[in-house]
């Protein structure tokens, strides 16, 4: 049985590593949001731009309850103790009542954790349903992804705030109340919360590929943002990891799933706003790299304007045979010194444009021949 915690000297290295994340996390998103407003001040901010700022308040919180539950707790809970040990402690003891408040601390956290990983696929999906605005075949798929989003959030909160009745037995010493009444090793908690995650992050992956794979880009450009757009993966990764720290040991479980809470929130805050803010790091790399990181196609005709999507977009194919969606493609032919439309050279007319937040669809008339093209900036 643990005694009274002795004093520490200095801040523990996982509350600093913590506190970094934190504001390292709160610079990013906002320089997000700057790189948002630059295109339309604050009305270009979209949905997922909200869930992105409120986000800060959950990561703030897990950030904190990490704080208590390793400087003020010291990583105790109503966990690791033997019957002898539980018979033995007694409930006026200094042990006692840090045990009692680390495990209602690890509650707070498993609810802070739960809420800001699931807000902030709730963002990445409200940021694919502006991407796949005129596409009903992939605007399903990310209907499918908000149901899944909200089912998968309520049976995790369900497991973490009701998998122990009454619910003071969250925090019960003596006797043992079971492992479902001991938060900081709640094996059902932590296996769904895994496995929902990866099943969530996983269909979120695989929403945009299609669309990608099919971008009017050479292939090394498409696998360059299918890259940039897996980021899910490596929250996926760090889930686990945080998952098996826990079960590895009662004694270290609630301190290393607290610090494993902060960095996958640190993976995931980093990896959602990578593709938001990768149009204005192309803009300043162009320069130094060139081609190597250009996504758009175009041409210079004869006459008229330049073709293609509009500088930091990416022009994707509407695959009617795919989706049943008409194409619809901006041609007009021009005769120089007249108002003809007689020869071969291209230029575009949008029809209707979007860009907020790094998204241009452009829908383009022609006279000659009927395509549809979308154009997704990044």
């Amino acid at each position: 049985m643990a005694s009274d915690a002795p004093a520490h000297q200095g801040m523990d290295p996982y509350i600093i590593e913590a506190l970094t994340y934190l504001a390292f996390c709160i610079l990013l998103i906002a320089f997000r949001t700057y790189c948002r407003m630059r295109q339309g001040g604050v009305s270009a901010l979209g949905p997922e731009d909200y869930l992105m700022i409120i986000s800060i308040l959950p990561f703030i919180a897990e950030t904190t309850i990490a704080y208590k539950v390793g400087e003020t707790f010291h990583g105790l809970t109503n966990s690791d103790m033997t019957d002898e040990e539980r018979e033995s402690l007694s409930p006026d003891s200094h042990e006692y009542a840090l045990r009692v408040g680390g495990s209602k601390a690890i509650i707070g956290g498993w609810s802070m954790y739960m809420t800001l990983i699931w807000m902030l696929k709730a963002s990445m999906c409200s940021f694919y349903l502006r991407l796949t605005s005129g596409l009903p075949g992939y605007r399903k798929r990310v209907y499918i992804g908000f149901v899944s989003i909200v089912v998968s959030y309520i049976i995790c909160m369900c497991s973490v705030l009701l998998s122990c009745q009454p619910f003071h037995r969250f925090w019960q010493i003596n006797p043992y109340p079971g492992n479902f009444c001991e938060p900081a090793v709640n094996k059902l908690t932590i296996h769904l919360s895994m496995y929902l995650n990866f099943l969530t992050d996983m269909y979120l992956f695989l929403i945009p590929i299609p669309m990608l794979w099919t971008a009017q880009l050479p292939k090394a450009k498409k696998i360059g943002l299918v890259v940039l757009f897996s980021g899910g993966l490596l929250t996926m990764i760090f889930g686990f990891l945080r998952g098996i720290a826990i079960l590895k040991s009662d004694a270290t479980g609630p301190k290393e799933g607290a610090a494993w809470a902060c960095r996958e929130s640190f993976v995931a805050i980093t990896t959602t706003n990578l593709p938001m803010t990768w149009g204005w790091i192309r803009e300043k790399l162009r320069p130094f790299l060139g081609s190597l990181i250009s996504t758009n196609k175009s041409r210079t005709p004869k006459y008229g304007k330049r073709t293609g999507p509009q500088p930091g977009s990416m022009a994707l194919d509407d695959r009617s045979e795919n989706w049943g969606i008409s194409q619809t493609k901006a041609t007009i032919f021009s005769e120089p010194g007249s108002g003809k439309n007689s020869t071969d050279e291209e230029a575009m007319l949008p029809r209707s444009t979007s860009s907020m937040g790094g998204i241009l669809k452009e829908v383009e008339l022609s006279v000659s021949s009927s395509t549809r093209k979308s154009a997704m900036g990044l």
